[in-house]
């Protein structure tokens, strides 16, 4: 049973930094994709950044240059290290498990990230 349980969002101010946390149990982060999503409202849910199991990650343009995904495969643990906040980074942030074909399976009820 696949469980992902996001932390760490918040309200920051433009500039500022905050670090989310993806807790996984029921699979092993280190032997899939795990990417980032985020819906803002009234918007489509799109990726932030994804990492492969060999390590490599992937980030959109908006992500590139400002936030980094990385993951502790002892604590099975998926972070996004956010930077340079823009209020446009403000939206709901989930994980997800990439369960092949291009899909990805949800299972937490995100952290809200938030920048004025």
């Amino acid at each position: 049973h696949v469980q992902l349980v996001e932390s760490g969002g918040g309200s920051v101010q433009a500039g500022g930094s905050l670090r989310l946390s993806c807790a996984a149990s029921g699979f092993t982060v280190s032997t899939y994709c795990i990417a980032w999503f985020r819906q803002a409202p009234g918007k489509e849910r799109e990726a932030v950044a994804a990492v492969v199991t060999d390590g490599i990650k992937g980030y959109t343009h908006s992500a590139k240059g400002r936030f980094t995904i990385s993951r502790d495969n002892v604590k099975n643990t998926l972070y996004l290290q956010l930077n340079s906040l823009k209020t446009e980074d403000t939206a709901m942030y989930y994980c997800a498990k990439d369960r092949g074909g291009g899909a990805y399976e949800f299972g937490g009820q995100g952290t809200q990230v938030t920048v004025s």
